[in-house]
């Protein structure tokens, strides 16, 4: 018979995350050495494609650089096609970039020195990632080379790693016990992984929460929900051109490289008249830069007779993130909006992308995440060596189910909130109890009356 006592229910509850805790933690593994990998990497694709393709991106400063129709007309001269966007020298030794869609429907970036015209070489477009390569490793950090179905893994994996943080510090409390240590004490075998597993994530724990809250937003449900609270509480993206002035079907993130998260969905708007003739890139490049935009943005080319001139901006200091949207034809300003316009759910939103990708604080910010990136590595090294340490031959080694399932309302409240609040979370969990309860039946039928 099961000991009635307050400390027999604590155990069970112990073995019951425990449990959960492992369960989830082989599933998440996979997913989480890809996001650290990935991202570790990404955090420096700036440095990496300025190292790997120097000739095309650095210049030697000489006199005054052309105009931007010069550049553009030479890149068309080299490169047929047509112009879909201008990027001028973000610095006097910076090359301007010149994306054109070629005859062969491509898209590709020719790189153009600011001071002579010439043609320094082409890359494929590869947008906010700068380069093929870095192109490759943002789409493997988001699994979108999968569909759909990999932003739904990697955003329920994300959801798991904050129940992860919390389920781990639930087990490494001491209790009693000679467990809860800050430093690793065992010197050899599973005692000295469990170690180093328990020190690890209690010591970057807030900071691995952290990473996955800020990466939650481009996910593919709790994003959008996201977002739409923020509007309908008025913390988020304001009322802007959607609500008052005619707009395209075409979102933001479809036209510019990299607008601030919170604007990437809302639509282009239009031009107000299809009359005159459309203004010249010198003329709009001198509009932006009078309105005070900081260097390093870019101007997308108006699509069809009622498009717009976008120019947008995302700088490490995100202070000066901007908008510009502006009439074809008369160079009106339809939009114009930065950090300050944003609700105050929108301004933390875009400050936490902004660490998570490296950006606020520079290096410091950089090596930071790389060190929470090689200990995210490190953790998922060492549970997969405490799980084949301790699984007996032929067999998961998955811990049993505890004989009492006297578990407190109060975690199974928990267990509720977390998986409405991650609703992916919250399938798998549906999924993982299921499996459960099926489980736990076969075994009573097995065992003999």
């Amino acid at each position: 018979m099961t000991e009635n006592t307050p400390r027999a229910a604590t155990a069970a509850l112990y073995r019951a995350v425990w449990r959960w805790h492992f369960i989830a933690g082989l599933i998440v593994l996979p997913f989480m050495l890809i996001l650290a990998i990935t991202g570790g990497i990404y955090l420096f694709k700036d440095e990496i494609n300025d190292a790997a393709h120097a000739p095309l991106r650095f210049v030697e400063a000489a006199g005054s650089p052309l105009a931007p129709s010069q550049l553009v007309a030479s890149a068309l001269g080299e490169h047929p096609g047509t112009l879909k966007a201008y990027t001028p020298p973000s610095a006097p030794d910076r090359s301007a970039e010149v994306d054109i869609l070629g005859e062969d429907g491509l898209r590709d970036t020719v790189y153009v020195d600011p001071y002579s015209g010439a043609v320094l070489g082409t890359l494929w477009d590869a947008g906010a990632s700068g380069s093929p390569a870095m192109y490759v490793v943002r789409k493997l950090h988001s699994l979108e080379y999968v569909g759909w179905l990999g932003n739904w893994l990697i955003e329920a994996a994300a959801g798991w790693m904050v129940l992860l943080v919390g389920t781990g510090i639930y087990l490494w409390l001491p209790r009693g016990r000679n467990l809860g240590t800050v430093t690793v004490k065992a010197k050899r075998g599973r005692p000295l992984w469990r170690d180093l597993h328990a020190v690890t994530g209690l010591y970057v724990g807030g900071f691995i929460v952290f990473l996955a809250m800020t990466g939650l937003p481009w996910s593919a449900v709790w994003g959008p929900k996201f977002y739409d609270s923020a509007y309908a509480l008025g913390l988020g993206m304001p009322d802007g051109y959607w609500s008052n002035k005619p707009v395209s079907t075409v979102p933001v993130k479809d036209v510019v490289d990299r607008a601030p998260w919170i604007m990437e969905n809302q639509p282009m708007p239009l031009s107000e008249t299809t009359a005159g003739v459309p203004l010249a890139l010198d003329s709009v490049v001198a509009r932006v830069e009078a309105l005070g935009i900081v260097p390093g943005y870019s101007v997308s080319m108006p699509s069809g007779e009622t498009g717009v001139f976008t120019a947008s901006v995302y700088p490490d200091d995100i202070t000066y993130e901007r908008v510009i949207h502006l009439d074809q034809y008369s160079g009106a300003v339809l939009y114009d909006a930065g950090l300050a316009d944003l609700g105050t759910l929108g301004r933390w939103a875009e400050w936490g992308i902004s660490v998570h990708m490296g950006q606020e604080w520079g290096l410091v910010n950089q090596l930071g995440l790389l060190l929470v990136c090689l200990a995210m590595v490190g953790l998922c090294v060492s549970a997969a060596t405490m799980w084949w340490k301790r699984r007996p031959s032929g067999a998961l080694g998955v811990p049993q189910v505890p004989a009492d399932w006297r578990i407190p309302r109060g975690l199974l409240v928990m267990a509720l909130a977390a998986g409405l609040f991650f609703p992916l979370v919250g399938l798998t969990m549906l999924l993982l109890a299921a499996v459960e309860i099926a489980l736990v039946f076969t075994t009573r039928r097995r065992q003999p009356a």
